[in-house]
């Protein structure tokens, strides 16, 4: 079925004649060995893989003019990230909603702030381009320059906390509910809030499904939606479902959040507390 659906993403077009944009995801080469797998990383990114396979079936239309997916041009990252933090079993999943412009869209790595994907988590690999790119958004890897403040903010807080990558991702990981980045024709980062209500629900539902998954292959007992919106979407998911899982949410550190400009890293902290999460993390 994978090798099926790499030959229909190499046939995709990104800008159909029917005006709509079509994600084209070209699933990477060792995804058929990935679902061999049964550790928690194998399982996870069979989790990932299947997402990324039923995206393709999706078109977007206005405002969506350009889709980048990191889990495809910054695989090798993506998969880093994962070997590296994702052997075991996890309490804890943070979760975010879609990738920020310069971060998981230069890095694959969730709120993926350059600097400490590559300085903190030792992060390392090639990136390649999408086939599309909007020009005032170019993808560098890790050589991007621009610093995405809401990913500096969240690591910077758990390496402030924990002091080793090892101890955060003891009992913690860190995922996004939707791998795609969605711009419009100026650049403007769009998240699925901003889709026309039908194609964010068909996105959403597919991404829900496959959250549940993850949960599932990480063994979470507590998910923590990094924003309301993250934090809504997951209990839904998981209700739907009919899984138990704990899901809490903190405020999300994006500079538009007036509040999170006025303290974020001690009300995190004291939410994390209350939570009865913060042994976990020290």
């Amino acid at each position: 079925m994978l090798n099926r659906a790499m030959e229909a993403a190499e046939e995709a077009e990104l800008w159909p004649t029917d005006g709509l944009t079509r994600t084209n995801l070209q699933l990477p080469p060792e995804a058929d060995a990935l679902l061999q797998g049964k550790s928690p990383a194998a399982r996870f990114l069979q989790a990932e893989l299947g997402l990324n396979r039923r995206l393709q079936e999706m078109t977007f239309c206005d405002p969506v003019k350009y889709i980048y997916n990191p889990l495809v041009y910054a695989w090798d990252l993506h998969l880093c990230y994962v070997n590296k933090y994702c052997q075991a079993h996890k309490t804890v999943l943070f979760l975010g909603m879609n990738p920020g412009p310069f971060g998981m869209a230069q890095t694959g790595v969730p709120f993926g702030e350059v600097q400490f994907v590559r300085d903190w988590l030792q992060i390392t690999g090639e990136v390649t381009r999408p086939e599309v790119e909007h020009p005032k958004r170019p993808i560098q890897g890790l050589n991007c320059q621009r610093s995405e403040v809401s990913g500096a903010r969240f690591w910077g807080f758990f390496q402030k906390l924990c002091v080793t990558p090892a101890v955060f991702f003891r009992n913690c990981f860190v995922h996004n509910l939707c791998p795609l980045v969605f711009m419009n024709e100026s650049g403007k980062n769009l998240t699925p809030s901003d889709l026309p209500a039908a194609q964010r629900e068909k996105l959403l539902q597919m991404c829900d499904e496959a959250l549940c998954q993850v949960v599932q292959a990480l063994g979470v007992s507590t998910v923590i939606g990094i924003g309301k919106l993250a934090e809504t979407r997951a209990r839904k998911a998981l209700c739907t479902a009919g899984m138990e899982t704990r899901v809490v949410g903190i405020m999300h550190p994006s500079p538009r959040n007036p509040q999170a400009n006025k303290g974020w890293e001690e009300i995190t902290r004291n939410r994390l507390e209350e939570l009865e999460i913060l042994p976990l993390l020290t």
